[in-house]
């Protein structure tokens, strides 16, 4: 594997580009490592408060406010980059679900595909980026129009699944090679040997051979983003950002981070914005502070690549859709 690093002065001179950090969240509301990492982690939430500007503060598809701590919930985990967009504005390449019951301790994962068809009213952003779009296109048109781009992600997703967003947490690149680095790395065991780019030191390639091997902040980032190689139909990269997810999980509730906590929480405090407020996050905590990485449960969203026109689209399956949708609403403990 090539062990090239950059320099930090090149590191820094990146900061403004944003890519996909699912796990940076995960830590935040699920690990509990002790009393003094939680309450790191509390400030450092409300540096990343940003609410919805929805009636009640609920989704349109609850009747209800849920009590966080006591009721299933929906978050949705958006990673956002902006690195390889001329336009500048930032574009939802991962988007996971992640449910959590407090009562039963169970947790899944479902990973939306980033081309995945859908159809984004004209009325709410208006003719000119309203229609059928890609799904990571959501968040850009929110930002574009003003709408809000955490909002049109969230509501263009409940849209698709039918399926209320309680919450949601958008994770960008600043951070994400020096938590994992602060961390000591990411051990995962490889499925299938391939190369990325490292964007940090002049798109070199780094090396990712089959078996266990322990990932810095640079190659972290390069298993994560890839997606342009042949290995990606056995070895996909939603199946990498979930094992990864996993992996960074377990390392982050071993007692050694206690240590990190200050540097880690300074960190996620600047990079993540959420509409879950410091004590829902406290809540949260208290009740899945225990879990293993391990018992956390993946759904997936079947369907095929297909191109209508000159664009290339992940289409879901009318079967697949009614069985995410199904299996989504029984983990949330909703009536079809």
């Amino acid at each position: 594997m090539n062990e090239s690093r950059s320099n930090r002065h090149r590191r820094k001179r990146k900061r403004k580009k944003r890519i996909l950090f699912v796990f940076l969240a995960l830590f935040l509301i699920v690990t509990g490592v002790a009393g003094y990492l939680v309450m790191e982690a509390y400030q450092a939430s409300r540096q990343s408060y940003e609410g919805l500007d929805r009636s009640g503060d609920k989704s349109d598809l609850r009747n209800e406010q849920v009590n966080i701590g006591e009721d299933p919930i929906s978050l949705l985990l958006m990673g956002v980059e902006t690195y390889s967009s001329e336009s500048g504005y930032g574009r939802a390449d991962t988007q996971i679900i992640v449910t959590l019951d407090p009562t039963t301790k169970e947790i899944t994962m479902t990973t939306l595909p980033r081309d995945t068809r859908v159809e984004i009213p004209a009325s709410k952003i208006g003719e000119e980026y309203g229609g059928y779009s890609k799904l990571n296109a959501s968040y850009t048109y929110g930002e574009i129009t003003d709408y809000g781009a955490n909002k049109l992600a969230v509501e263009t997703v409940e849209g698709l699944l039918q399926v209320p967003i309680d919450k949601y947490v958008t994770v960008n690149f600043e951070g994400f090679v020096d938590v994992v680095d602060a961390i000591g790395g990411v051990t995962v065991t490889i499925k299938e040997p391939f190369w990325e780019k490292n964007i940090f030191n002049n798109n070199e390639r780094i090396y990712f051979e089959e078996g266990e091997t322990k990932l810095n902040g640079e190659e972290a980032l390069a298993f994560v983003r890839m997606r342009k190689r042949d290995v990606n139909s056995i070895y996909s990269r939603e199946e990498r950002q979930q094992q990864f997810v996993k992996a960074a999980l377990q390392e982050v509730i071993s007692a050694k981070t206690l240590f990190k906590a200050n540097e880690i929480s300074s960190i996620l405090g600047s990079e993540i914005a959420t509409n879950l407020k410091p004590q829902e996050i406290f809540a949260i905590q208290q009740s899945f502070s225990s879990i293993s990485s391990q018992e956390i449960e993946s759904f997936e969203l079947e369907g095929s690549n297909q191109y209508i026109g000159n664009t290339a689209y992940f289409i879901p399956s009318e079967t697949g859709l009614a069985n995410l949708r199904q299996q989504l609403q029984s983990k949330l403990d909703i009536e079809p």
